[in-house]
């Protein structure tokens, strides 16, 4: 088996700790300026600037502070941020009359901005760098670091995702890939209103996700000396590819380029379906982040214990349940069907995870991983149960020109988002334990 030397921030694997901290940041950075753009959200410009400058400086830091790199670190950091964030650079860059064009000042405001990042973050690498060699200090590190910033960056997504099916937005937008004839990374931040607003930044987000899926995938063939956890990184490229397809058909029910209303036929169907397809995918790279870990390649052996069987089952049960639930979920968010079935199986749910929960917490308090995760999960639960009982409430109230109630928009979008850190805990409990344990007569 071949072997490579750790990388900066402890796993195999030369930039990993890189990526992780560019890709990072760059997710950091579209998470405050989708808050502040929000409509209704009157955030000056400056403050904005501001902000997105902090995010910037921080990603510079963490790699003076939690690497090797030192000011070498910060500069690639920065001009890695600076070339991701060309995806939505082009819209504010944008001509906006003139469709696919760029101002003329585009051509200084470009290798301004990459020039800009690098120093930034070379800048929060000299404050953080240590005058010591750098000694790993995060959770997961180097590759885990950077599954774990792709399922964040998914999260992300699905609940951008969330928003545009609860203020009913999905179709605000009438053409794909296009956006009323504008390239997708062209089209005007001036004219994103309203749900235009909500259903195009859903498709830039999905651009990051899916350019970070791929980055990843390819790193892995890469690093990873593990053929199985290659081939599973080429099938959450593959689903990323196919949620993107699915994303677009449900918009135009075919393959066209029209921004013609009178040329499309949107699908409900597949909007449903692309729901699902986004939960599994997130549930793929969840599992992903946990199989790159050091504590999952380098721990000790599986402890023998009797009752381990029961858990594996009963972790197995609760992930059914919980994807099946999130169907019945999106089903309901999409059709207004399944309410009935969707709250028969909450309660299978808040069982079968409320049993898994308390083993985990009370069978195996040796195992603080176990242990953590189990306390982790009766709080989602908990949680859940409360935004369900006010997604009924709210589902009832009647909207400003009978339109979604913002109240029924943020309740229901939330709950949707708990129930897919649901699913991610459900993926842990099931992989760990069955990681850590095995039944004692095996």
């Amino acid at each position: 088996m071949e072997i490579r030397e750790p990388d900066a921030l402890g796993v195999p694997g030369r930039g990993s700790d890189l990526l992780a901290l560019a890709f990072g940041t760059t997710v950091a950075m579209w998470a405050v300026g989708y808050v502040c753009r929000f409509p209704g959200v009157a955030t000056p410009p400056w403050l904005l600037l501001a902000l997105l400058l902090v995010c910037l400086a921080a990603g510079g830091w963490a790699a003076g502070r939690f690497t090797a790199r030192g000011l070498r670190g910060g500069l690639e950091v920065g001009l890695l941020v600076g070339l991701l964030n060309l995806l939505v650079l082009g819209s504010v860059l944008s001509s906006g009359d003139d469709p696919n064009r760029l101002v003329p000042a585009a051509a200084w405001w470009i290798p301004g901005s990459l020039l800009l990042a690098g120093v930034v973050g070379g800048l929060g690498a000299l404050v953080g760098r240590r005058r010591t060699p750098a000694t790993p200090q995060l959770a997961d590190h180097g590759l885990a670091g950077f599954a774990v910033v792709a399922a964040g960056a998914t999260f992300l997504l699905l609940v951008a995702g969330g928003i545009v099916t609860g203020s009913r937005a999905g179709l605000a937008v009438t053409d794909w890939p296009n956006s009323y004839g504008y390239n997708m990374f062209l089209y005007p931040l001036s004219r994103m209103t309203g749900g235009i607003y909500y259903e195009h930044v859903h498709r830039l987000l999905g651009s990051l996700v899916g350019l970070t899926t791929l980055v990843l995938a390819v790193h892995l063939q890469r690093v990873e000396d593990r053929r199985w956890v290659k081939n599973m990184a080429l099938v959450a490229l593959a689903l990323v590819v196919i949620q993107g397809v699915l994303g677009g058909l449900r918009v135009t029910g075919r393959f066209t380029l029209s921004d013609d209303p009178a040329a499309t036929r949107p699908n409900l169907t597949l909007a449903v379906v692309h729901g699902i397809a986004g939960q599994l995918f997130f549930a793929t790279v969840v599992a992903i982040a946990a199989f790159v870990t050091r504590r999952w390649r380098d721990g000790p052996p599986a402890i023998a214990r009797a009752g381990a069987g029961l858990d594996h089952r009963l972790g197995a049960w609760f992930l059914g349940a919980v994807v099946l639930q999130l169907a019945l979920g999106a089903l309901l968010r999409h059709a207004d069907a399944a309410l009935h079935a969707h709250l028969t199986l909450a309660v299978a749910v808040l069982v079968l995870g409320g049993l898994s929960g308390s083993r985990l917490l009370l069978k195996h308090r040796d195992l603080p991983l176990l242990r953590r995760l189990g306390r982790l999960l009766h709080a989602g639960l908990g949680l859940q149960l409360v935004l369900g009982f006010a997604a009924l409430v709210a589902r009832n109230l009647a909207g400003p020109g009978g339109g979604p109630h913002p109240a029924d928009v943020v309740v229901t979008t939330f709950h949707q988002a708990v129930g897919a850190l649901l699913l991610a805990l459900a993926v842990l409990c099931l992989l760990w334990s069955r990681r850590l344990l095995q039944p004692a007569d095996r």
